[in-house]
């Protein structure tokens, strides 16, 4: 069985360093994290046996500089990955844009996996799988568009 999340409230920023480079920040909040349809999943996946949400309540990500036209081109984006209080190296896969101006004018697309028991998530791995694929979609607010 597939089961999809998403983390409907979450934080990011996107910063521009002083070499031009840029540099992102995202953290998604577990307690809030949802799975489509499965009240009875949405709640394991907050609870001690995953993301053990009243511990752990935020996920992070913060990336290494990139150049701004990655976002164009599409390519590995490195950063470091933080889940239940573990840190471990993280490259993301972002796919080539669909519009000139990306995360303005269209969603920026990076994929990733984990593997669960990299951060002590390995309960439950007869039911589910070690390997979690997840999308992250993001556009600049409209008041933060220049």
């Amino acid at each position: 069985m597939k089961l999809e999340g998403i983390f409907p409230r979450f934080e990011s920023e996107v910063s521009q360093l002083a070499d031009g480079r840029h540099q992102v920040q995202l953290r998604m909040f577990t307690r809030d994290v949802e799975i489509e349809g499965n009240p009875r999943y949405t709640e394991w996946t907050r609870g001690e046996q995953f993301f053990e949400s009243d511990r752990y309540p935020v996920v992070s990500f913060v990336s290494r500089p990139y150049d701004e036209e990655l976002l164009k081109t599409g390519g590995p984006l490195a950063g470091d990955l933080t889940i239940r209080g573990i840190t471990r190296p993280k490259t993301l896969t972002v796919e080539p844009s669909t519009c000139e101006r990306p995360a303005l004018g269209c969603d920026v697309v990076a994929t990733g996996a984990v593997r669960r028991s990299d951060y002590d998530m390995d309960r439950w791995m007869l039911a589910v799988s070690d390997r979690v694929v997840f999308v992250l979609r993001a556009r600049l607010h409209a008041e933060l568009q220049p």
